[in-house]
């Protein structure tokens, strides 16, 4: 509920890392990089964090198909696009490397006053 709230999110998948299987992680990521507006951002991520999504990726529903309105597609989808998998691979190896956590494991990291 603060305006002085940061959130960043870091991948640590427990599976191999392949396109088909990062559509949400990239998903999520593109849209952190390109959205302006935090209304469409909040809903859009909220829309990639339920199961229902996850499950009609898995199925083949492009992301495209699941933009809010009022999100700058194509800047978007250019990001998504070409997004690559070395990034989802730097983050899972910070997250073994540097944060001690086990392939899938899940933390929140705080960096407060």
């Amino acid at each position: 509920t603060s305006s002085h709230a940061r959130v960043g999110i870091l991948n640590n998948p427990s599976s191999k890392i392949k396109e088909d299987n990062t559509a949400i992680a990239r998903g999520i990521l593109a849209a952190l990089l390109t959205q302006n507006n935090n209304n469409n951002l909040k809903s859009f991520l909220s829309k990639l964090s339920k199961e229902e999504t996850a499950k009609s990726l898995a199925a083949g529903t492009k992301i495209a198909k699941l933009l809010i309105p009022g999100m700058d597609d194509n800047t978007f989808e250019k990001k998504y696009n070409t997004l690559g998998l070395d990034l989802i691979k730097t983050h899972q190896m910070f997250c073994q490397e540097v944060l001690k956590l086990l392939p899938g494991q899940m933390a929140v990291i705080s960096n407060g006053r």
